[in-house]
């Protein structure tokens, strides 16, 4: 029986970032908690190159996420600190407001496709 996250994975090729949203302190939780689908929440910071880098590539990957979140770390430092952040750019996954962790991976479209979908294989938390 094929399972939704099989689904994603045999249809990639089908996927597109639809939206790209800037989050602050003061708006990200509402945000994460009441969106639907998945987002790719990504923490980066202007004097980073990799963040510049991903900032200019990873929107047009062909991803399964619905949306990129984006939270400049130098700007917010309330998300930095209760997400853990220790280096950028840093990667969470979120679907329909739960939050599946943090995402270890190269910034390439199979790495980052492999570790959403083994995010989505653990229980899911409460955002932090």
């Amino acid at each position: 029986m094929n399972t939704d996250l099989e689904c994603r994975q045999t249809d990639i090729t089908d996927f597109s970032i639809a939206a790209q949203l800037e989050l602050t302190d003061l708006d990200a939780d509402r945000h994460l908690l009441d969106l639907p689908g998945t987002s790719l929440l990504l923490f980066t910071s202007t004097g980073c190159a990799s963040c510049r880098w991903a900032r200019r590539t990873l929107p047009h990957l062909p991803l399964p996420v619905t949306r990129l979140c984006w939270v400049d770390a130098g700007r917010n430092a309330g998300l930095v600190t209760r997400y853990e952040v220790f280096h950028l750019p840093a990667l969470f996954l979120i679907r329909d407001g739960q939050f599946f962790g943090a995402l270890h991976a190269p910034l390439t479209q199979t790495d980052l496709v492999a570790a959403m979908s083994e995010a989505l294989l653990r229980p899911a938390e409460e955002l932090p």
